[in-house]
């Protein structure tokens, strides 16, 4: 598909020495982006990024193995299994087009194991969020051929970074700038009430990076800053590109193609949303998030009150026995997080659960509404700006 962008006068992204069409499909977890759509979204010759996050949900030997564990380095071990599978699988799916990235959470307590052993099976970057990712650097010391990509939300955030990796003589391979406004997940604002500040338009940081990289001495092209959250129009991605961008990151919209490694009814689920049943709360890792109301997050905002008032510090809380987070407003009593099992509810929606499920989705409408397509014509639409041709049962 690379051969496409002269004739639509669009610049390649060039990550690392790849050249890349300016589309990355953004990591999603639990199991939401593995190797499947990893590598699927890669073999069109853009970025495919698998959540590394407790994979082995995808692998039924690695479940019956963790079955009643409750020691976390052992399920630890196995998540990194899984995640050493998914990263070869997506490889293999990709045919040596694009690129595979790996998403890796800062707040995730073994968010260094993971990223060890994202570079060790192979992948080709390393994309870090939920907290800044000053250790990156370090983490990824010995696979200098790995692309180091941050997941930041202001020039603020930015310029830690940048100022911070400068000193170990070290510059990202690339930037996501993700808004608050719009992603799904974990937003990078410390309160809800911060979500729509305007610190986080494209606009504003686009200018103020490149102000921040002339003070820094950095060549402007030398980092590519691709732009994330409430992208869903052709007519968006142009503009952007047009605005100093090198290329969009889209979430949900990927989330549900039929290459997806979710279950159907979380496609539906996502797609069939309205907009007043997309809302805001804050996750068990202190960070707002964004999901779809379903009868289990209605069931969760109403207790939410009670259960902060009684949140209290005890292990025993963690029901999984994983520890995933650093910190974890059910496990450590912090009582202005979230009081739920984050990995329980992202694996029942993995899974299709939508009693008990808890549905993450970005907060703009979706390019083909509720219609499912594939991850080859999302990629063609957001470039040419033509839409599919519905199907029969359309």
């Amino acid at each position: 598909m690379l051969d496409w962008l002269p004739k639509l006068d669009l610049p390649a992204l060039t990550i690392k020495g790849r050249r890349l069409l300016p589309i990355v499909q953004g990591g999603m977890g639990v199991g939401i982006s593995a190797h499947r759509l990893a590598g699927s979204v890669a073999q069109c010759d853009a970025v495919g990024t698998i959540a590394s996050v407790d994979l082995r949900h995808h692998h039924p030997d690695l479940l019956a193995r963790s079955k009643g564990c409750r020691d976390p380095q052992a399920l630890n071990m196995l998540n990194l299994e899984a995640l050493d599978r998914e990263v070869k699988m997506a490889l293999s799916d990709s045919n040596g087009h694009g690129m595979v990235a790996v998403n890796v959470m800062k707040a995730v307590d073994a968010h260094a194991d993971y990223v060890r052993q994202a570079c060790e099976s192979g992948a080709h970057a390393v994309v870090m969020g939920a907290g800044l990712p000053l250790d990156l650097p370090e983490l990824t010391a010995d696979h200098p051929d790995v692309a180091r990509i941050p997941i930041l939300s202001d020039v603020r955030g930015v310029a830690v970074v940048l100022k911070k990796w400068l000193r170990k003589q070290v510059l990202p391979d690339a930037v996501v700038i993700e808004h608050p406004q719009w992603a799904g997940g974990h937003l990078g604002a410390a309160r809800k009430e911060d979500v729509n500040d305007s610190r986080f338009n494209f606009d504003t940081v686009l200018e103020g990076v490149a102000n921040l990289l002339r003070e820094l001495g950095i060549e402007r092209e030398r980092i590519p800053f691709i732009c994330a959250g409430g992208i869903y129009r052709h007519q968006q991605v142009r503009d952007l590109l047009g605005k100093g961008a090198a290329g969009v990151q889209l979430g949900t919209a990927f989330a549900v193609t039929s290459e997806s490694d979710a279950h159907p009814n979380f496609k539906k689920v996502l797609a069939g949303a309205k907009q007043e049943e997309i809302v805001e709360f804050m996750s068990v890792a202190g960070l707002p998030a964004r999901g779809v109301l379903t009868p289990w997050l209605k069931n969760y905002l109403r207790r939410e009150t009670h259960l902060q008032s009684k949140a209290k510090c005890d292990t025993e809380r963690c029901t999984q026995g994983l520890h995933c987070l650093t910190a974890c407003g059910l496990r450590d009593g912090l009582a202005k997080f979230g009081q739920f099992c984050i990995d329980t509810q992202l694996a029942a929606a993995l899974r299709g659960e939508v009693n008990k499920g808890l549905f993450f989705r970005g907060g703009a409408p979706l390019p083909f509404g509720d219609r499912i397509r594939s991850a080859r014509e999302l990629i063609e639409y957001l470039l040419t700006g033509h839409e599919p041709a519905p199907t029969p049962s359309q």
